[in-house]
């Protein structure tokens, strides 16, 4: 393990991803698995990368992430979130385009709660005359 490295946490949903930065060649670990076999979709993948392509860090930094909660979507979304914050740790001249790529914010939005008398947050059972 090298002496540098940056972390940070990332959320989205339900889903937390705890993010590591260390200088390397541009490999992404998450759950120790290669990034390729976590997320099968390609968009998924093109999410995680994006503040490092953005800010053209993709080759110098390794990503090692640890993600819980959540479906596969809202993972991907927090590992976005982690590595953009851990992006800023690493270097603070980055945050002017992070933040205005809109990386650094959190995403409020979660799942309603069902309400009694529903089937589900507002799905109503079905309406019958008789």
């Amino acid at each position: 393990m090298s002496d540098v490295c940056f972390n940070a946490v990332g959320r989205r949903k339900k889903a937390i991803a705890r993010v590591r930065l260390i200088p390397g060649e541009g490999n992404i670990i998450i759950n120790k698995r290669s990034i390729d076999d976590y997320f099968g979709v390609e968009t998924l993948k093109t999410i995680v990368r994006q503040p490092l392509t953005l800010t053209d860090t993709l080759s110098r930094f390794d990503v090692i992430v640890n993600v819980h909660g959540g479906g596969y979507t809202g993972q991907a979304g927090a590992t976005r979130h982690g590595i953009a914050r851990a992006l800023v740790k690493a270097d603070e001249e980055l945050k002017a385009s992070i933040k205005k790529a809109g990386f650094l914010t959190r995403d409020p939005r979660m799942k309603e709660r069902k309400k009694y008398g529903l089937k589900a947050a507002r799905r109503a059972p079905q309406f019958s005359k008789r």
